[in-house]
């Protein structure tokens, strides 16, 4: 017997109730986006990315994940941190938009883990439940556009008619039978805009992405070396990159609608000052110590201080700044052959024989 629908709306009613601004109900079953992990495997555009490939079937069929799951609770949330921009004084270091406050991961997850335990309230027996907040082996994109969060544009990114593409997404597995909201229709059109931003031509094709070559694999996931040939294209982004989502149609000032934050939890995710318009320099000049206190519980952590190094010198060697210099050489000279081979490529950059 289908379950009314009234549950389901009590459902997403308690996860916008939480702290989340969007919610939606997917079926947990394989779908033709989900399928197509194993293609975009077999291109080789997952890079380092091995983790994927190890779970490939769970993310195929997300019964997998939990068995006897019916369904798939999608919420989201905006994020919306404004950055000003340095001008010339000194050359920055670009952190993408979600990245310099509190971790998303752990300002979100005390909210999805808040609305697994009221499941049970409204449903009065016991639910199963797995949930996650982009660390599972789950496509959240896909069942985004599947539970009506918004459409899958041309950037790969899930775009919602008034909010933009700037959300977080987490997702619920139950056993649950609810009933499944109806997807967005795509409005992206002729629309290019995205795929002639992206400074490294990471979209091989449209709603396709090759994260070997995306600015947010190469300062974020990978852990060798940038490839020499995407080092220019980098410019001064020095953590993910923005880029896509910048020159998007929908997510303008004008059509984006930011809902209000009762729990101030947007204010959380906000950048701290020392990443509100961090400059190379600084970044250049933090050691292991250093990057530890400034990097403490943001999702910044991720790439690690080496990886971090890494690419402040890439931004160095973008910046035409002759005082960068010393701090580049202190790499160039030192222990880390990594750094080291980053740090020659960055001086020959700035005019310089290490």
């Amino acid at each position: 017997m289908a379950v009314p629908q009234a549950l389901t709306e009590r459902v997403k009613g308690l996860a916008l109730a939480v702290g989340f601004d969007l919610a939606g109900v997917a079926p947990a079953e394989p779908s033709p986006a989900t399928r197509f992990v194993r293609e975009w495997l077999a291109r080789g555009y997952a890079g380092e990315m091995d983790y994927i490939a190890r779970r490939a079937a769970e993310r195929v069929d997300p019964r997998r994940v939990l068995p006897g799951a019916r369904s798939i609770v999608v919420v989201g949330f905006v994020h919306d941190p404004e950055r000003e921009d340095r001008g010339e004084d000194e050359a920055r270091f670009r952190v993408a938009r979600y990245a310099g406050g509190d971790d998303y991961h752990d300002v979100l997850l005390d909210r999805l883990r808040a609305f697994e335990a009221g499941l049970e309230a409204i449903v009065e027996h016991p639910v199963r439940t797995r949930g996650y907040i982009d660390t599972g082996p789950v496509l959240e994109r896909a069942a985004a556009a599947r539970a009506g969060l918004g459409w899958v544009g041309k950037n790969t990114c899930v775009i919602h008619p008034r909010l933009g593409s700037h959300f977080f997404l987490g997702v619920v597995l139950t056993d649950l039978e609810l009933d499944p909201d109806e997807p967005v229709d795509d409005h992206c059109g002729s629309c290019r805009a995205c795929l002639d931003a992206c400074p490294t031509g990471a979209f091989p094709e449209p709603y396709v992405l090759d994260a070997t070559r995306c600015i947010s694999y190469t300062t974020i996931e990978a852990r060798g070396a940038i490839p020499e040939a995407l080092r220019e294209a980098h410019g001064d982004w020095g953590f993910g990159c923005d880029a896509c989502q910048a020159v998007c149609p929908w997510n303008t000032r004008e059509r984006r609608r930011v809902p209000p934050d009762p729990l101030g939890l947007r204010a959380r995710l906000a950048p701290r000052p020392e990443w509100q318009v961090p400059s190379v320099a600084w970044v250049l000049s933090l050691d292991e110590e250093a990057w530890r206190s400034a990097t403490r519980s943001t999702a910044l952590r991720r790439t690690k201080y080496r990886g971090l190094v890494r690419n402040a010198l890439v931004v160095a060697g973008n910046s035409g700044r002759a005082e960068l210099r010393p701090l580049v050489e202190r790499h160039a000279t030192g222990d880390d052959p990594l750094l080291a081979e980053h740090a020659r490529w960055a001086l020959e950059r700035l005019g310089v024989e290490s």
